[in-house]
């Protein structure tokens, strides 16, 4: 049995789908075949004057988009079908021909329609009718026997009277009301008017306004639904009951509990998204499209060495002159300029002061990082120092120093700054004193950097980003494609019609998945090409354990993406749950920064967060070289698996409890 609802506001069909096409996927939803889908659009798109079968839905107005609805419901020729007013904003020709024709299905016994509708004399067609008013049934019988009980015309007059008759079940009743009730039939079955509303007034039935002045209120407590119809042992004889067939009774099968798809379902709900991805290839290249864009401003911006920074300098040795001798020999006389000439190489822009206080100033205004001071006798002292060694005097040390005074505010600029000075500097003492015939390693740090076991012997940041990012940039595209797709379906009633019509949630979200997982493959392979082959970024290990950890991370995005758009009603709200558990994955899942500084607490947290164990992972089979049969590659695609179970069971109990 296929249960239809056609409502007035939600009309539950895809915008972009033609007409035919629309009766296409409904047909097949239905086990139809093409040859019979196609007699029978061809069928119902004359019955009901629809346009050319190739217009699309959104192209056409409500009233034949109401058509276009009740056709999808006709399409297969369903044993139950309920409708909900289908003949509103309809002209009477065609009123009349959906009333034939749903007439006509029922005679073979093989349909029955129930029909809601305020159109009450259209319903003299029906074989049954009831007359509801307030929550109450007035009527529930055949239109010719209500006509012929109340000596009326119309059923509208049999809906007038029955209602004056419910009003009068109040003792408070008014003079328009009885002067209304004056000279109704008593119908047939029924002793007098009290007889019929003692129950009424009895206090038991619920209260309700009347439309001749009574101020009758309803309550929700101590009330009963009272129908004021002649009851059946009044009207005499009953009449034989036709005694309804058994159902019929199918053996189940194994096979019925171990197929949980059915072809049918999967081929109306693959075309139906895949079609969607070719209406809208715009959009589609854009999706594809987003994530090379992230990945490529990230490895352009993110984790380079500061260069052309600005940087004040005084020079008393040489009298702040720009153009002082660089070159470097045992000599030398001017040692401060060859050892600006290695601060230079080092992209600094050095901006020559002539006293201090201009230096400091610069400094204190923001144009410049920092300044850099250099006593006049700087060479003397500093060759002093390198002779004398242990045995310096105080004002050799102090002259020998440069004054180096920084602006703070910001850390990772300052950190540079001073990287490269030290560095700079240990270079040029032991390139100088290598011209003098003396060990350069006099002068080094006594500790010794071997070459590292993993990762490069002057790491970056960008490497250490770099599986984080992809990682984020993948699941989180993934999300917003999925939820948007989704609510899509589910603000438009598609998804309910889905629901309702037989498809199951499974069906559903695998139709998704099989869909949007081509969109991620193209994304991920992409990123991938982009972050090594084009920005060479460090890939030590198995390039397939790169791709598959970054395709399961993607299609957690995807069964992320299904919890937001059951939990959330609104394309606002899960924009606003998307970018709400964005940041904080980010900073937690140690994407951008260690994990071991974080606190203790939420060192413990960050450990159940999806893309953690992922990112650590990554991180290992990028810069270790580390395969499979580590325990922190492995554990990477442990969490991401457990993580896509509990996202998938709780999208599909969301579907089964909350009906789309």
């Amino acid at each position: 049995m296929v249960y239809w609802e056609l409502v007035d506001v939600d009309l539950a069909l895809y915008g972009e789908f033609s007409i035919r096409e629309t009766l296409f996927y409904f047909g097949w939803i239905a086990g139809m075949s093409n040859q019979k889908i196609d007699v029978r659009s061809d069928f119902l798109v004359n019955f009901l004057m629809l346009p050319d079968a190739n217009r699309r839905v959104k192209e056409l107005s409500g009233g034949q988009q109401r058509r276009v609805s009740l056709a999808s419901a006709l399409i297969h020729e369903p044993e139950l079908l309920i409708l909900d007013e289908p003949t509103v904003g309809v002209d009477p020709l065609l009123r009349q021909n959906i009333w034939a024709h749903l007439v006509d299905i029922t005679r073979g016994g093989l349909t029955t329609v129930i029909i809601t509708t305020h159109y009450i004399d259209e319903t003299r067609q029906a074989h049954l009718i009831g007359l509801m008013r307030g929550g109450y049934f007035l009527a529930e019988e055949s239109p010719e026997k209500l006509l012929t009980q109340f000596r009326t015309q119309t059923l509208e007059d049999v809906f007038l009277k029955l209602s004056v008759i419910q009003n009068l079940g109040r003792r408070r009743r008014s003079s328009i009301a009885q002067e209304v009730a004056v000279g109704i039939p008593v119908p047939q079955g029924v002793v007098n008017d009290s007889a019929v509303l003692d129950d009424v007034d009895s206090g038991e039935a619920c209260e309700i306004s009347g439309e001749f002045g009574d101020n009758i209120s309803i309550s929700s407590r101590g009330c009963r639904r009272v129908s004021i119809a002649p009851s059946p042992e009044d009207e005499g004889p009953i009449a034989p009951v036709m005694e309804i067939p058994p159902d019929d009774v199918h053996p189940t099968k194994i096979s019925d509990y171990l197929f949980v798809f059915k072809g049918n379902h999967m081929k109306a709900l693959v075309w139906k998204n895949l079609l969607w991805m070719i209406r809208n290839i715009p959009v589609m290249l854009f999706i594809i499209a987003l994530p090379v864009a992230q990945i490529v401003l990230f490895c352009l911006s993110i984790g380079h060495d500061p260069v052309n920074l600005p940087v004040a300098v005084v020079n008393y040795e040489a009298n702040n002159s720009i153009n002082c001798e660089q070159s470097l020999t045992c000599n030398t006389t001017q040692l401060s300029c060859s050892y600006l000439g290695y601060l230079e190489k080092r992209a600094l822009n050095l901006i020559y002061y002539d006293t201090e206080d201009h230096a400091r100033e610069s400094v204190l205004k923001g144009k410049t990082y920092a300044s850099i001071i250099v006593r006049e006798n700087y060479s003397e002292a500093l060759r002093a120092r390198v002779d004398d060694w242990r045995n310096s005097l105080p004002w050799d040390i102090e002259a020998s120093e440069i004054d180096v005074i920084r602006d703070l505010t910001s850390k990772d600029i300052a950190n540079y700054l001073k990287v490269y000075m030290y560095d700079s500097f240990q270079n040029f003492v032991q390139d100088f004193l290598e011209t003098c015939g003396i060990n350069r390693k006099v002068i080094s740090l006594p500790i010794r950097w071997e070459t590292p076991i993993y990762g490069l012997a002057y790491p970056n940041f960008t490497d250490f980003a770099t599986p984080g990012i992809i990682l984020t940039v993948i699941f989180f595209l993934a999300v917003a494609l999925t939820s948007g797709a989704m609510l899509i379906e589910r603000n438009e009633g598609s998804l309910e019609r889905s629901l309702v019509i037989g498809i199951s949630g499974v069906e559903l979200l695998t139709s998704h998945v099989i869909c949007q997982f081509i969109v991620m493959v193209g994304q991920s392979i992409m990123v991938i090409v982009c972050a090594f082959a084009i920005f060479d970024n460090t890939i030590k290990g198995p390039l397939y354990l790169v791709i598959i950890l970054t395709l399961l991370t993607g299609f957690c995005g995807m069964c992320f993406g299904f919890v937001v758009s059951c939990v959330c009603d609104t394309e606002r709200t899960a924009t606003y749950m998307a970018m709400g558990s964005f940041l904080p994955i980010v900073m937690l899942c140690g994407i951008i920064w260690p994990i071991e500084a974080m606190d203790q607490l939420l060192q413990l947290f960050s450990f159940f967060l999806p893309l953690t164990k992922a990112t650590e992972s990554l991180r290992s089979i990028l810069q270790r070289g580390w395969g499979i049969s580590t325990f922190t590659v492995y554990m990477g695609f442990i969490s991401i698996s457990v993580w896509i179970i509990i996202f998938l069971s709780i999208s599909l109990l969301l579907l089964k409890f909350k009906k789309g």
